[in-house]
């Protein structure tokens, strides 16, 4: 079991900046990739980006390219994501997941944070 715990997120106006962080804990050798998804209210939940544990690549969805940063310190078990140029459209719930390595599916998620964007 991997357990994700998360910190960040709050009030911003818009062109703002936040920084969300997750620290993983338990069977972190398992984990593939860390990844950063978004849910609003009435939307369907999507990924935001993504980051591969070991080889550090990245993913990042097209509506936040050039503004989001996924970053990670797998010494410290902790991933990060620096947003920057925020929109009100970025408004949404965050929640950090991962997956074991060789599993497509994210099994372990974050307890989830507000992010709230003002224009």
């Amino acid at each position: 079991q991997v357990q994700l715990v998360q910190s960040g997120g709050g009030l911003v106006q818009a062109g703002g900046s936040l920084r969300l962080s997750c620290v993983a804990s338990g069977r972190t050798f398992s984990i593939g990739t860390m990844g950063w998804f978004r849910q609003a209210p009435g939307k369907e939940r999507e990924i935001v980006a993504a980051r591969a544990w070991r080889s550090s690549s990245t993913y990042y969805a097209d509506s936040v390219k050039g503004r989001f940063t996924i970053s990670g310190d797998n010494a410290k078990n902790t991933v990060y994501l620096q947003m920057n140029s925020l929109k009100p459209e970025d408004t949404a719930a965050y929640y950090c997941a991962a997956h074991e390595d060789g599993r497509a599916e994210y099994d372990y998620w974050g307890q989830g944070t507000q992010v709230t964007v003002s224009s």
